[in-house]
């Protein structure tokens, strides 16, 4: 498996879910195997015990360990990530995104919340070992509407950053590919510049 889809929300119909499902759908076009964990789906007794042990719960974690890069979604309640999602991060292994690239996602009321992803989400996934956390994507009720007849619409905005997650996660896990299969390309050490 490619990439793992991490829904957080405690809402079975929510605009962080379907962000989420956008970027699988995209992300599965341009070739990544794509596999999901709806955290609202898992045992609510084994998230809130911790029951490390739960056959959900460990078939949650061999699928964050088998990924090479997760897109973590979630609303924002009172500038924080769900709780939901907080009782599922809690459950894995201290370096359980070891060497995975992550993205953050997030929808809110207002844009008085889209700084809870850098504050609150982005320092948990990189404490999960996270080999790159993406920059976050944060979405508004007015960016995301959804209706039964016309589906997902998205404000021009946030449809081209959607757009530029895909296209950075596809060239991350293609340039990791091709390091771990040995056809990385090397620089010589003239052609590189800085600057200071």
């Amino acid at each position: 498996m490619s990439i793992l889809l991490i829904a957080g929300s405690p809402s079975w119909a929510s605009r962080s879910s379907r962000l989420l499902a956008h970027l699988g759908t995209g992300l599965a076009e341009l070739g990544h195997r794509i596999a999901s964990v709806e955290v609202i789906r898992l045992p609510a007794e084994a998230l809130l015990h911790a029951h490390f042990k739960h056959p959900e719960i460990l078939a949650a974690g061999a699928l964050v360990e088998q990924a090479r890069a997760v897109i973590v979604a979630t609303p924002v309640y009172k500038a924080a990530y769900s709780g939901v999602l907080k009782a599922f991060l809690d459950l894995l292994p201290q370096d359980g995104l070891r060497g995975k690239l992550a993205l953050p996602l997030a929808t809110g009321g207002s844009q008085s919340h889209m700084l809870a992803l850098d504050y609150a989400l982005r320092p948990v996934l990189a404490a999960l070992g996270a080999r790159h956390v993406l920059p976050s994507i944060y979405a508004t009720e007015d960016q995301v509407r959804w209706s039964d007849d016309d589906g997902l619409t998205l404000d021009a905005g946030i449809a081209r950053r959607l757009d530029e997650a895909i296209d950075a996660l596809d060239a991350g896990l293609r340039a990791s590919a091709g390091h771990q299969a040995g056809t990385a390309s090397f620089v010589p050490f003239a052609d590189i510049r800085c600057s200071v």
